[in-house]
């Protein structure tokens, strides 16, 4: 179970504090759902999440605006009354006395925002996502290449960090070396980021640690990247049988999303940049729908079928 605090997301979002409720740091945010509390400003609360977000817009407000006072207040202490995070009031509307008052009676914080309530929401949604998301860490290094994320694995010395090094000076852009966290954001989407305290830095057996943002600028790092493919080195083996067609697809299994991945053998002369290079174009046609090795294949099963006629 991973968390945020509501003092990150007040942080995030710039929300303004109207409460002054001194729990902010000690609040911690376990669910990535949200609630827009009409049916419990009305009075039903029933099946209600109180481990969510409540956001209030125009149409509450209005709600609330047609009570008096005094049913106004019965209503939002019922509503209090249950528990929750915190409660954001957007586009910058006002907020009524008797929310203040028993927000203060429940420490429960108010917050203000003057974002649109929809942009808000999204984007709420959109940051606790991958703030809470389920997460796993590997040793290896990521790098974005043509706009594809390239994670690459094998064995300590292999030579992972030399080629994001290749890579940084041919113009693409490191996420993360040595140490790779990787949050599963959906059931589709896997993305990457590197442990704040390494984060641009990289080892270079020989030389030591080196600053990438510093040394090539800030065009040659990236925060986070989604991960498309999955290569595994690994040291030359004669006695290996290595496909050269590619016309089987791997994966590897990553939190239960399954990643296309290709295994490249190292071995002196082979230039390894440049081969991650058109493996990461080479996915990008593939998932544009084109193959090159079915493609090939296709050609020759078909000149194989023509001289099958001629004879």
């Amino acid at each position: 179970m991973f968390s945020v605090t509501l003092r990150e997301i007040m942080d995030e979002f710039q929300l303004e504090d109207m409460s002054g409720c001194g729990k902010i740091d000690d609040i911690l945010i376990t669910s990535a759902d949200i609630n827009r509390p009409g049916l419990q400003v009305a009075g039903y609360l029933e099946y209600f999440g109180t481990d969510r977000i409540q956001i209030i817009g125009k149409g509450e407000t209005a709600y609330l605006a047609e009570l008096s006072p005094e049913e106004r207040y019965r209503r939002l202490d019922d509503f209090f009354k249950c528990g929750f995070p915190c409660m954001v009031v957007a586009r910058g509307l006002e907020i009524f006395p008797e929310m203040i008052e028993v927000s203060k009676k429940y420490e429960i914080p108010v917050f203000k925002t003057t974002d649109v309530t929809s942009r808000f929401m999204s984007g709420l949604i959109r940051y606790l996502n991958v703030q809470l998301a389920p997460r796993i860490t590997k040793h290896g290094v990521l790098v974005e290449v043509y706009g594809e994320g390239i994670l690459i694995l094998g064995e300590s010395g292999v030579g992972k960090s030399e080629i994001a090094l290749e890579l940084v000076k041919r113009g693409h852009r490191l996420v993360a070396d040595d140490v790779v966290e990787i949050r599963k954001v959906s059931d589709k989407t896997l993305v990457g980021t590197a442990p704040d305290i390494i984060r641009h830095f990289i080892e270079i057996r020989g030389i030591g640690i080196l600053d990438v943002k510093n040394l090539y600028g800030v065009g040659a790092v990236k925060l986070t990247e989604n991960i498309n493919l999955v290569i595994h080195l690994e040291y030359w083996d004669d006695k290996k049988n290595y496909d050269r067609l590619g016309l089987v697809d791997e994966y590897t299994d990553i939190l239960g999303i399954m990643v296309s991945s290709q295994n490249i053998p190292v071995s002196p002369g082979r230039n390894l940049a440049i081969i991650v290079e058109v493996a990461a174009l080479n996915n990008r046609q593939k998932k544009m729908g084109y193959n090159a090795a079915k493609v090939l294949n296709e050609r020759v099963l078909g000149e194989i079928n023509k001289n099958m006629e001629k004879k």
